[in-house]
């Protein structure tokens, strides 16, 4: 099986951050420079899908769905399924921007995993939903597409590489986002996950794991 990681092209939450006060996270939306981004990626996805037809897993907020309809790539895939396992980290109620900047510092320094935002989720909430998706994912039979196209966000995105290569706490909190529109490619050959190219680390891992 490949699966193919995609974060959603740049949205207006990612320039302006007092959008999530006037906006709901799921309904925001692309920018102009992110439809453009997500237009230009399309052409490199179907490079990489070498003309086989995906199963398509999209997360149904507004930016991950704008940015799967601008690839313009339906007509190559054999299903798409909106998959609610796979959206954003809840952030809960954002509408007071000094609460919001409060809770971005305490996550900060408490750690990404394990603090749960009001009225939301941590890391561990989104690592439990990513887990039962992939189990899903691995008990689907022989008739299942063997490459998978994931549109979804950039902290999902590394909590499913979690998951897939059993990385430690440590390490995922280590690692960056990828960019807006930037992919990664997993693959199995047997029972060993492989990673295309490693993510971006800010630091370097307390417990010394690598992405190896």
């Amino acid at each position: 099986m490949r699966i193919i990681l995609l974060r959603h092209a740049e949205s207006l939450g990612n320039v302006d951050e007092l959008a999530y006060t006037r906006i709901p996270d799921h309904a925001l939306p692309l920018t102009d420079a992110g439809r453009e981004q997500a237009r230009l990626a399309g052409p490199e996805i179907e490079e990489l899908l070498d003309g086989e037809r995906p199963a398509v897993y999209v997360s149904p907020y507004l930016r991950t769905r704008e940015t799967l309809r601008l690839l313009d790539i339906r007509s190559s895939c054999e299903r798409i399924v909106p998959e609610p396992r796979l959206r954003e980290q809840d952030w809960g109620n954002l509408q007071d921007p000094l609460e919001q900047e409060v809770q971005k510092q305490r996550r900060h320094e408490f750690g990404h995993f394990f603090y749960r935002l009001p009225f939301g989720e941590s890391g561990a909430d989104v690592d439990d939903r990513v887990a039962a998706f992939l189990s899903e994912l691995a008990a689907c039979g022989e008739n299942h597409p063997k490459t998978v196209l994931v549109v979804s966000h950039g902290l999902t995105i590394r909590l499913l590489c979690r998951r897939l290569f059993g990385w430690s706490i440590e390490l995922f909190e280590s690692l960056s986002n990828p960019t807006t529109c930037e992919y990664r490619v997993v693959e199995r050959a047997g029972d060993k996950w492989t990673l295309d190219r490693p993510f971006r680390q800010w630091r370097d891992s307390p417990d010394g794991e690598t992405q190896d």
